[in-house]
C-alpha cells in the first residue's frame, strides 16, 4: 500500500482472499469520499452479472482483433484456474472495494481504460516475435522445473513484482507497454483528476500497477 497526498493506493492480487479482507479493512479505516477501482464499466458489469455467459460477439472480436481476443480468453482461463486454487474468484477484491465504499457512502469511480480499447491496442502493437515467444513458452512451460516460490493466497512482494514486470518488459516490450505502462498512465491521470475535488481517495489496483501509478502521479504534479 502506497500513499500520494490524500490518495491511498492498495496493490492487490486478483485471486487472493487476503486482498479482499485488506481492501475492506482499509476502506473502513480510511473512510474515503471516493473509492477508485481498476475496472471499466464493462468489466464491473460482467463481475456483478456472473450468470451471463460472458461470450464475446463476432463484432467485438473484429473490434479488439483476434490476438486480443485470444489473450483475453487465455487470461480469463488462467485467472479462473488459479482462483480455484486459492478459493477466491478473480476480481472479488474489486467487488469488495465497491461494496465497502458504498457502505461508507463513498462515490465509486472506474478508473481503468475500456477493455476493448486495451485489447485492440494490444492486437495492433504486439509483434510476430512476441507472439511466437508466447506460444513457445506455453508449449514448453509444463516441462520446465523452475517454480515461483510464493503463496498464491498472498499479494506478491514488491521485489517479486518488479522481477516479474522486468521479465515481461524484456521479453514482451509491446505487451508491457500496452497492458502495464499505458494503463498506469491512464489510471494515474484519472486519479489526478479526481484529486482535484480535494477529497480523500482509496484506489484499488493490481499490485503490478501500484508503483507505476504513484510515480506517474508525481510526474503529473511536476509537469
Amino acid at each position: 500500500m502506497l500513499k500520494y497526498k490524500e490518495i491511498t493506493v492498495i496493490g492487490t492480487s486478483h485471486i487472493s482472499p487476503r486482498s479482499v479482507r485488506k481492501v475492506k479493512d482499509v476502506i473502513k479505516e480510511e473512510k474515503p469520499a471516493i473509492v477508485a477501482i481498476e475496472l471499466d464499466m464493462k468489466r464491473y458489469q460482467y463481475l456483478i452479472n456472473k450468470e451471463q455467459s460472458g461470450r464475446i460477439s463476432i463484432g467485438a472480436i473484429r473490434k479488439i482483433g483476434f490476438t486480443g481476443f485470444l489473450i483475453a480468453v487465455f487470461g480469463a482461463w488462467a485467472e479462473k484456474k488459479l482462483g480455484q486454487l486459492t478459493g477466491s474468484s478473480p476480481g472479488q477484491e474489486m467487488l469488495a472495494a465497491a461494496n465497502a465504499g458504498k457502505k461508507e457512502g463513498a462515490v465509486i469511480a472506474f478508473i481503468d481504460q475500456d477493455i476493448s480499447i486495451t485489447l485492440s491496442r494490444l492486437n495492433h502493437k504486439i509483434t510476430a516475435k512476441e507472439k511466437l515467444r508466447f506460444v513457445g513458452e506455453l508449449i514448453t512451460a509444463p516441462f520446465k522445473k523452475k517454480k515461483l516460490a510464493f503463496d498464491l493466497r498472498k499479494v506478491p512482494t514488491e521485489e517479486l513484482i518488479e522481477g516479474l514486470i522486468g521479465e515481461v518488459k524484456k521479453k514482451y516490450p509491446n505487451v508491457y507497454q500496452v497492458l502495464i505502462h499505458e494503463r498506469d498512465e491512464y489510471m494515474a491521470k484519472a486519479l489526478n483528476k479526481l484529486y482535484e475535488t480535494n477529497k480523500k481517495i482509496v484506489a484499488v489496483v493490481g499490485a503490478g500497477h501500484e508503483k507505476g501509478i504513484i510515480e506517474t502521479l508525481s510526474k503529473l504534479e511536476r509537469s
